[in-house]
């Protein structure tokens, strides 16, 4: 606990402009949490060309 704290204390900058910034990074972690899951799905079965062309094909 005190090693987060500490590492609060270091980055308070970031962290304050991080919570009061009206941007959001929502939108593109969800893309990348979509691309995981489909990455993991075809892992072993899929080739590269079928895992693009899912990523591309939004469903």
């Amino acid at each position: 606990m005190h090693s987060l704290v500490n590492g609060l204390r270091r980055d308070q900058d970031a962290v304050v402009a991080g919570l009061s910034s009206p941007w959001s990074s929502g939108q593109v972690e969800g893309q990348n949490t979509r691309v995981k899951l489909l990455k993991r799905a075809g892992y072993g079965r899929a080739s590269f060309d079928l895992l693009r062309k899912r990523i591309l094909h939004r469903t």
